[in-house]
């Protein structure tokens, strides 16, 4: 896979999202990359991300975008693992505004580290390393969380699987959906 760039994941996310604004679109930028780091070990795109008063900015791509310069090839199609990482951020984040993921990247580990080492106004790179770590542990963390299942109970679970598959399925009453989605009696 040729190396992305953040213009490439940008444009997917755009597609996904569109009229996403600029402080939301940077911030799925960063969660996009720190997610990509922890699950793969490697960068989604190639670009640094810093930490702005406002949050995590790729600031090659903000300034770019902001000075209205063309891109001067078409964007790199994402591959499968990319994609994946593209469609977990936004099921995860993407219903946040802007505002709502500035708050949220303020709190974390990556973007305060970063923000220590600035004033006002300026920017200071976040390390790639420390966003690795950063969501490696949340992902450990949220696995943590997750039931795990034994044998005995996995093998309960899918016993009869194979003739339930073959039974007549009954269709949904979609007045009795309706009804139990609004709470309607």
């Amino acid at each position: 896979m040729a190396a992305l760039s953040a213009l490439d994941v940008a444009t997917e996310l755009r597609k996904r999202l569109p009229g996403v604004g600029a402080k939301k679109l940077h911030k799925l930028l960063y969660y996009c990359q720190g997610h990509h780091l922890a699950a793969f070990g490697q960068p989604l795109f190639r670009e640094t991300i810093s930490a702005w008063d406002m949050g995590p900015v790729v600031g090659q791509l903000w300034n770019f975008e902001r000075r209205g310069i063309a891109p001067t090839k078409p964007p790199t199609p994402l591959g499968e693992a990319e994609m994946n990482t593209v469609g977990y951020v936004l099921s995860r984040y993407g219903a946040l505004t802007g505002t709502d993921l500035e708050h949220l990247t303020h709190s974390e580990d990556p973007w305060r580290e970063a923000d220590a080492k600035r004033e006002p106004g300026t920017s200071a790179r976040i390390d790639r390393g420390t966003m690795q770590a950063y969501f490696e542990r949340a992902a450990s963390d949220e696995e943590d969380d997750m039931p795990l299942l034994d044998k005995a109970t996995l093998t309960e679970f899918f016993a009869g699987v194979e003739e339930r598959l073959v039974e007549p399925v009954e269709q949904d009453d979609i007045e009795e959906l309706r009804t139990r989605l609004t709470g309607a009696a």
